[in-house]
């Protein structure tokens, strides 16, 4: 597999070389699309989205999706580095992307190439987004509808190629409370900002009943608040921003629903589209893992997951603490350990598959 270890790490020190921001990646959608064109693969796009489907598609077999992003954030003030320079020193590739999520990526990629002629029980799709660091409309959100019906998936971000089974969803509130402006030199007015108090103090005690085993209980963090006008006037408002990590416990709905129930104050969720996302552990693929001897944990970070209306398992070469970090690096043996580790993966997935009988294949094909 040398060959498909080669040509990653040559792919990824070209990605690294292209600027990628959010909403700007269509450089680099275009290099992918020219690549998976290279290699054979006819290619659709949408936006900055690209995919490819496994050339013996089935519609009788369930879809195996397999995505990452080539989107990046902006490079940290603090690098010493071009960020958009791809350096190899000491076996790190240093830039911009190259650990977020460059090396998923591009290891995902080689993976379905790797793929391209084998008999599976499944189809394969590769899918790699936009947008994915806004959480944005025009990423994999937008390109779900033109894809086959998708059974299960494996989202390639930064764990150190162990299973991240559940992941964090975020929900962020604008919160206000109203009071009544007066004069500070006189006992008049109701001052909002000690409405807000009240309510921000509530809603860091707050409980809930459930914790997931995974990803602990929901975080409720007030991150900013904004009141007054001038010094002797008592304010009639106060604004304050609610940072919600949810798990999969509960629904984002079901969360605002209790914290509303909780505060006087009105909490309007600047969206709710960020679900928590999980896989229970006795599906296929995670079984296929724990068979590879790959551990299971809960993220608490977001990805396109959140995105996701099916089961998807984070997994990928490189470690989450160096992304959007100054002189952002990946290991190039990471990158190898990636397309062995997504190669084994799906062989393992495969076998069960074909070992199961035609009742659990029946069940799969029919979600």
């Amino acid at each position: 597999m040398n060959h498909l270890y080669q040509q990653a790490t040559a792919l990824l020190k070209q990605l690294i070389a292209i600027p990628s921001f959010s909403k700007a990646e269509d450089k680099t959608a275009q290099l992918l699309a020219d690549c998976l064109e290279g290699q054979g693969i006819p290619i659709s796009r949408k936006g900055n989205n690209i995919w490819a489907i496994s050339a013996d598609f089935a519609p009788s077999k369930p879809t195996l999706l397999l995505n990452s992003h080539h989107d990046t954030v902006r490079p940290a003030p603090t690098y010493t580095r071009d960020p958009f320079q791809a350096v190899v020193e000491d076996g790190k590739l240093y830039g911009l992307g190259s650990n977020d999520a460059g090396g998923a990526l591009v290891s995902l990629l080689f993976t379905f190439v790797h793929f391209r002629a084998n008999d599976l029980p499944f189809n394969l799709c590769f899918l790699a987004s936009a947008e994915e660091e806004i959480s944005g409309h025009g990423g994999v959100e937008s390109v779900l509808g033109e894809l086959p019906p998708i059974w299960t998936g494996i989202v390639g971000e930064p764990t150190l190629l162990q299973m991240a089974v559940a992941e964090k969803g975020l929900m962020v509130l604008d919160g206000l409370a109203e009071g009544k402006s007066g004069h500070a030199a006189r006992d008049e007015g109701v001052n909002a900002i000690y409405k807000a108090m009240e309510a921000i103090q509530l809603l860091k005690d707050f409980s809930f009943e459930e914790t997931s085993p995974l990803l602990g209980p929901v975080k409720v963090s007030v991150t900013q608040v904004e009141a007054g006008s001038q010094h002797n006037v008592v304010p009639d408002a106060c604004r304050f921003v609610v940072d919600v990590r949810t798990t999969e416990c509960y629904s984002n709905e079901q969360v605002l629903a209790h914290l509303q129930a909780a505060v006087a104050c009105q909490l309007t969720p600047r969206s709710l589209r960020l679900q928590p996302s999980g896989i229970p552990l006795d599906h296929p693929l995670v079984q296929a893992g724990q068979q590879l001897g790959m551990h299971t944990y809960g993220s608490p970070t977001l990805s396109d997951q959140a995105l996701m209306p099916f089961p998807t398992l984070k997994l990928g070469p490189g470690d989450s603490a160096r992304s959007h970090t100054a002189d952002e690096f990946i290991y190039i043996s990471e990158i190898e350990e990636g397309i062995e580790t997504y190669i084994h993966l799906i062989n393992q997935l495969a076998h069960q598959l074909q070992s199961s009988n035609y009742e659990t294949l029946a069940k799969i094909r029919h979600a």
